[in-house]
């Protein structure tokens, strides 16, 4: 549909240029996001009833129309491709948490140690809403005001579907590595596990420390082997038959690609790749 202005001029609706090499939503149809965080993120968003133009910033994500993200500390930076040659420069301000509000996180985090180990395992544990909540801020933006969002091109509407679209893709590069959260709200991974070892340094004993055992002065006792090992330690060599395949294990562990731009998904073609390959290495191991 087209717009009227307050001129009451009619403006026919546009259609975006083709953009090449855009970032490309990874669902197809649907909801966006897999992981609890991600979907609430895009939850928080259509809570705020922006109206139709996040349908139409689907079909952007969807059909490739974004061309750069960047996320940094407090700020979001992202190009769209439109109807016009230019692509336009679109810039969302997050409201960032103070350093004091993420030592209350981190020392919340440091007294439970399943938090810390899901947060490095990629997953973003439930109880960090509440965490956050408890010394007095959120995780993710509560108001629209929370958001301060700007885009170069001629809508008036704030966000626009350029925005919107930029909005969805983000929930998928949150559905894979959680900590952008945590960036986009002031703190990098890196600088949140500084403070993370900061406040649990306090709750670990110390270490308790051997001595160093002196290295053999004679060359040949070095490189001599100490003795046999003890039998229990010593077992028979696993019959390939027993060893369990995991198809992929390697691309499985990276995850998926970052602000992916095929057409396709690249975890799932490389997974092929992999199997077959693991398929081809074990039949020239058997001597087919």
């Amino acid at each position: 549909m087209g717009r009227w202005d307050f001129y009451d001029r009619y403006f026919p609706p546009s259609r975006p240029r083709a953009a090449k090499g855009g970032i490309r939503a990874q669902s197809k149809r649907g909801g966006f996001g897999e992981s609890w965080w991600a979907k609430r993120w895009i939850t928080v968003l259509e809570g705020f009833h922006i109206g139709a133009r996040l349908q139409r910033g689907r079909r952007y994500a969807r059909d490739g129309q974004v061309l750069s993200i960047e996320i940094e500390k407090g700020i979001i930076r992202a190009q769209v491709q439109g109807s016009r040659p230019k692509p336009y420069d679109i810039t969302i301000k997050v409201k960032s948490l103070g350093r004091a509000a993420w030592k209350k996180v981190a020392a919340s985090v440091a007294g439970q140690a399943v938090f810390a180990s899901k947060l490095l395992g990629g997953e973003m544990p439930h109880e960090m809403e509440e965490v956050l909540r408890a010394g007095g801020v959120s995780l993710f933006p509560e108001r629209y005001n929370d958001l301060d969002t700007d885009c170069s091109c001629p809508d008036w509407s704030n966000p626009c579907k350029h925005i919107a679209a930029v909005y969805y893709l983000l929930g998928e590069e949150f559905d894979r590595d959680p900590f952008l959260i945590f960036r986009m709200r002031g703190v990098d991974r890196e600088e949140f596990m500084t403070l993370l070892g900061e406040s649990g340094s306090s709750r670990r004993p110390e270490a308790i420390c051997r001595p160093p055992e002196p290295l053999p002065a004679s060359p040949s006792r070095f490189w001599r082997a100490g003795g046999a090992l003890p039998d229990d330690l010593v077992g028979d060599a696993p019959d390939p038959e027993t060893i369990p395949r995991v198809g992929a294990a390697v691309s499985r562990r990276l995850g998926k690609f970052p602000f992916w731009r095929g057409h396709g998904v690249l975890q799932d073609v490389l997974e092929a790749a992999y199997i077959a390959a693991a398929a081809k290495a074990a039949g020239m191991l058997e001597g087919e």
